[in-house]
């Protein structure tokens, strides 16, 4: 028996929001300290009643639209 983690075990950043256990619950502080900055950048409204999951998904978009990030690994398309 060896104690290496397993190359194929998938991590759970890569797990979609809509799975996520906790993914109807309230965002997080720093989700939403993160989703007010690029709601800034992109002109995009900020909706602090977003759940987890939403504001994941809204992040990972924002993201794409972020003059700051494109050409970064965070502003890369998918």
């Amino acid at each position: 028996m060896t104690d290496a983690p397993k190359a194929e075990q998938a991590s759970n950043t890569e797990k979609n929001p809509d799975d996520w256990t906790t993914a109807d619950e309230p965002m997080t502080g720093a989700q939403a300290s993160y989703l007010k900055t690029l709601c800034e950048e992109t002109d995009h409204d900020f909706d602090s009643s977003l759940t987890k999951a939403e504001a994941s998904k809204l992040i990972d978009d924002l993201q794409q639209q972020s003059k700051r990030l494109k050409g970064t690994r965070g502003g890369d398309a998918k």
